[in-house]
């Protein structure tokens, strides 16, 4: 089956295992950035805690970054919820000099 001219197709290492990847050229940096995100998470945690098997560094590696999912989202809703806020008060004030 041939790949849409914006697909490639990407091999990527994951805690010294091979995944085929087929994924979006605009997305390449993105993925690359993010396996060694990851590769390097678990290199801390082998040196952290030697002797625990892939399945337990990788799970490891994959509550940290859901952790981080958490924190960046609820930041995003409180800075969303502070620009709102500021928005409404500024249409407040432009409300009250038209009227004035």
């Amino acid at each position: 089956m041939a790949n849409a001219p914006d697909t490639i197709n990407m091999q990527i290492t994951i805690a010294d295992r091979a995944y085929p990847l087929l994924v979006s050229r605009c997305d390449e940096q993105k993925i690359k950035h993010a396996v060694q995100l990851v590769n390097d998470t678990i290199d801390q945690y082998r040196l952290q805690y030697n002797g625990l098997d892939r399945q337990d560094y990788l799970a490891m590696c994959l509550l940290k970054l859901a952790v981080k999912t958490i924190e960046v989202e609820q930041e995003h809703a409180k800075s969303t919820q502070q620009i709102s806020d500021k928005l409404t008060a500024l249409g407040q004030v432009l409300q009250s000099a038209s009227i004035g």
